[in-house]
């Protein structure tokens, strides 16, 4: 089955309970379906990304939603750095009854559409999500730069401050062990 009519609306208000709830959903599929219900990557709460981050991220960012034929079936969150076009996809998932149809791919051809001046994407994954890992440098053109783990960690684990002193959420749930990817546009 192949996707149609793909697009992205920007997120409003009054869906951004649903979003956060789907987004965890969407996580929580990928460590559940590896690692079983009884996985240590998920936090106190049972969930793999924190409501904490999600709110972070889009609080911080811009978010779409993802539309098929006018359907909601995923979403995604983007940092955007005007001055020097180095952008983030910090969070982008599909609702797990709609996998494999070429949603994230079609959506992912949006985002570049909609931001052609990005020199850089950069994002991170888990370690375990495998269908992640083939999503980026297989489908979507990133290359694998940087894995995380405990001989090697992430340089931001211990920033406190981000761009303009927003704070960061301690990245205290989720997986230790994470894949860093690039896509150089130009």
């Amino acid at each position: 089955m192949k996707a149609e009519n793909v697009t992205l609306t920007p997120l409003t208000d009054d869906d951004r309970e649903r979003f956060i709830l789907d987004n965890q959903r969407a996580f929580k599929f990928g460590a559940v379906e590896e690692f079983g219900t009884r996985d240590d990557h998920l936090d106190g709460d049972g969930e793999i990304i924190s409501r904490r981050t999600i709110e972070h991220s889009i609080d911080h960012g811009v978010a779409y939603r993802i539309r098929e034929n006018g359907e909601i079936v995923g979403g995604l969150i983007l940092k955007i750095d005007e001055a020097t076009q180095h952008n983030e996809l910090e969070i982008l998932f599909v609702s797990p009854d709609v996998h494999s149809k070429g949603i994230g791919y079609a959506a992912w051809r949006e985002v570049e559409r909609l931001y052609p001046d990005t020199l850089v994407w950069e994002t991170c994954t888990p370690y375990f999500e495998k269908r992640n890992i083939h999503f980026y440098v297989n489908k979507c053109g990133f290359h694998a730069v940087e894995f995380f783990c405990e001989y090697h960690r992430d340089p931001r684990e211990d920033e406190r401050c981000g761009p303009q002193g927003e704070e960061y959420p301690k990245d205290d749930e989720g997986p230790d062990e994470m894949f860093r990817f690039v896509k150089y546009m130009k």
